[in-house]
């Protein structure tokens, strides 16, 4: 069995044992060390080498942002950020993924009295998923070196592979929908300000993420892309150009209106049985029906199975479904399950998730 070693940085002598005390309910996570402030962060990172940190954001001395780019510039290692703070300061939140870290979590709900055992269960198995695949990287990263005298046959074999066994015309699909967890905002990013002002499809985007978020991500993104950048609201026409972030703490469904329109339909669904709010599962099987092979939908990296049940309901009315390689991947899970289903109709890496999308749309 597989131990990684957790570095807790928080300013509270409380708040670090509590959370020590969460991380050590699971036999693969070992505390390795605790620190106080950015500065013993550092200090730490450096001589105890830990597979993953869970940093707080507000410290005296040095805080968690600066500490975070200082890891990420001199030694690099997966930084979670676990903060208060970003329930009521997402921009923060966005600034640290974008400075390097590999997830956030809020504080408050791992600490609730009445937390369920299944948010306690998620917020460990992201810890090992993100520390494995930084592990594993590590080890290819070595391997590669080693092997560094075979880089012209790799390469001239890379050269002579096709770049898919996929043949694509654009115009082939009429709306385009992104699912996304772990790791999802940076993927995003490298994403959707690429589309240009005259893309003829709407573009629906499911990203985990807690209530309150969704909608400066959608602000932030509506900066810097060339097309219009929304948070869902219900009612909402689906137009061509316009990408649609669908709300935190509910559901979005897809209608057809008499008038031929797609209208969105945000509720809050006590009743669909998913931990996920937005369900990637829930507007696929939505949206599958009403577009059939004219959908084209995208998994990105993240936790978990969401968007299995949902990818099958595409590939039954002869959808694509186009999901992210392993190598990319903060968390390779749903786009793992889905490639494993047979489901998918090409995986590559992140890199070149955006011209696969344009060879369809």
């Amino acid at each position: 069995m597989q131990q990684y070693g957790v570095l807790v940085v928080d300013d509270s002598s409380f708040m670090r044992r509590c959370i020590s005390l969460i991380i050590e309910k699971d036999p693969q996570l070992f505390i390795i060390g605790i620190a106080r402030n950015g500065i013993e962060a550092i200090e730490k990172v450096q001589r105890l080498k830990p597979d993953i940190v869970t940093m707080d954001i507000e410290m005296p001395e040095m805080d968690g942002m600066t500490a975070l780019k200082e890891i990420m510039n001199n030694c690099p290692v997966p930084v979670v950020m676990l903060s208060n703070r970003t329930d009521k300061d997402p921009e923060t939140t966005f600034r640290a993924l974008e400075a390097g870290a590999a997830d956030f979590y809020l504080k408050r709900v791992l600490l609730e009295e009445t937390v369920k055992p299944e948010i306690i269960k998620e917020f460990l198995d992201r810890l090992k998923a993100i520390a494995q695949k930084a592990r594993k990287s590590e080890i290819e990263e070595k391997d590669e070196i080693s092997n560094s005298e075979n880089v012209s046959e790799i390469l001239e074999n890379i050269l002579n592979m096709p770049e898919d066994s996929i043949e694509a015309k654009s115009g082939l699909a009429d709306l385009l929908i992104i699912g996304c967890s772990t790791g999802g905002p940076s993927a995003l990013q490298s994403i959707l300000p690429r589309f240009p002002k005259e893309t003829h499809v709407p573009i629906v985007v499911l990203q985990h993420m807690p209530p309150g978020f969704t909608k400066p991500l959608a602000e932030r993104f509506d900066t810097i892309c060339n097309l219009r950048v929304k948070e869902a609201e219900d009612g909402d026409i689906l137009e061509a150009g316009n990408i649609y972030i669908a709300p935190a703490g509910y559901q979005t469904f897809l209608d057809k209106k008499t008038d031929g329109s797609i209208a969105l339909r945000i509720e809050d669904c006590p009743f669909v049985e998913s931990v996920y709010k937005p369900s990637i599962n829930v507007t696929l099987d939505s949206a599958a029906p009403i577009y059939k092979e004219r959908l084209l939908s995208v998994i990105l990296t993240g936790m978990g199975n969401d968007g299995l049940v949902g990818c099958e309901s595409v590939k039954k009315y002869n959808g694509r479904i186009i999901v992210e390689a392993e190598e990319s991947c903060v968390v390779y899970g749903m786009p793992r399950v889905v490639y494993e289903a047979g489901l998918a109709d090409v995986q590559v890496p992140l890199s070149n998730i955006f011209n696969k999308i344009m060879r369809y749309i």
